[in-house]
């Protein structure tokens, strides 16, 4: 099979395509013929040999694929061969063929497109447990989510305005800030003209966002607490501007803030079962309805996957970037 692996830690010429054996399907697993891939910033990560795959997971990138069933692993029960499915994987997905556990897997649901159904569980397993289960989001709270035209803040944006919030978020342009408005924010402040606490004050009477969900960390921190309603819950989930702050901690005292995180990618099977299973009965209705949809912004070939990271990194993309795959 052809694969994208990463020659040596570097820039996005590192990814380079290789011929692969295609990976034999243990007990409970599925082995996948990938029509898409989605790209997330783990990838680059990865890439730059700042996030080595977990123990047992393959070297090659990838955390999302979909495509078909092409080989079942011997105790399957619940997936057949030519099935179609969407699945979150520990790693492998930049290749013609990956494995998943057959309970991290989901049915692309009904109107999505396989290239579509790419772009769902990274976004959506990663929104509903930090969002919804360690945050805590309830109907009429306010929701701040920094980054909201990223793969996770568009998916952050439509799923809280689901479940009936107030959403405000964070982009880096005037039109990034439009197209958050389209899919549903409340507010969108552009952080690179303005004071997204004081917006943030002005909008709420003075009250701050319930539950935050932070990528950006470094000096955010410290403004993620004063923008923070009391008894507010921050969820971090990655630290674009690194992991070190000067925080005045009083704030989490006297607001009784609640800040907390998470990573996925290293979390066992099960747990990412039951997530799975959650997403299923709770999300994938909603896209049946049309309340949620991945926003996509554009797709490269497989082999194209430095001109995907490239993209991302300059950061200009709405939505998620995805890898698709020649299967004829």
């Amino acid at each position: 099979m052809e694969a994208i692996a990463v020659v040596q830690p570097g820039g996005p010429d590192m990814l380079q395509p290789e011929q692969r054996p295609i990976p034999h399907p243990g007990e409970q697993e599925i082995l996948i013929e990938v029509a898409a891939a989605g790209v997330n910033r783990p990838d680059i990560l990865q890439r730059m040999g700042l996030y080595p795959p977990p123990p047992g997971a393959p070297d090659i990138p990838g955390l999302e694929v979909a495509g078909r069933v092409s080989r079942l692993g011997r105790n399957v029960s619940r997936w057949r061969e030519g099935d179609l499915v969407t699945a979150l994987v520990p790693g492998g997905g930049y290749a013609t063929y990956c494995l998943a556990h057959e309970s991290n897997a989901l049915p692309i649901p009904d109107g999505v497109s396989v290239v579509e159904a790419a772009a769902l569980p990274e976004t959506t397993f990663t929104v509903w447990h930090n969002v919804f289960q360690r945050g805590g989001l309830r109907p009429g709270e306010t929701f701040l989510v920094h980054g909201g035209t990223s793969g996770i803040g568009t998916t952050a944006i439509q799923l809280a305005k689901a479940f009936e919030a107030t959403v405000i978020t964070t982009a880096g342009s005037e039109a990034k800030c439009r197209a958050a408005e389209k899919m549903g924010a409340d507010l969108a402040i552009n952080y690179n003209s303005e004071d997204f606490v004081q917006k943030i004050e002005d909008f709420s009477g003075g009250r701050g966002a319930d539950v935050i969900l932070d990528m950006v960390g470094g000096d955010y921190i410290e403004r993620n607490y004063r923008a923070a309603a009391t008894d507010g819950r921050i969820v971090q989930i990655a630290f674009l501007n690194g992991p070190t702050a000067d925080v005045n901690f009083s704030k989490l005292m006297m607001k009784r803030l609640t800040h907390t995180g998470s990573t996925l990618r290293a979390r066992s099977v099960a747990f990412k079962a039951e997530l799975a299973r959650e997403l299923e009965e709770i999300v994938w209705p909603l896209i049946g309805k049309g309340a949620y949809r991945p926003v996509m912004d554009k797709t490269f070939p497989l082999d194209s996957a430095d001109e995907a990271h490239t993209r991302m990194e300059h950061g200009n993309h709405i939505g998620k970037i995805v890898l698709t795959v020649d299967t004829d």
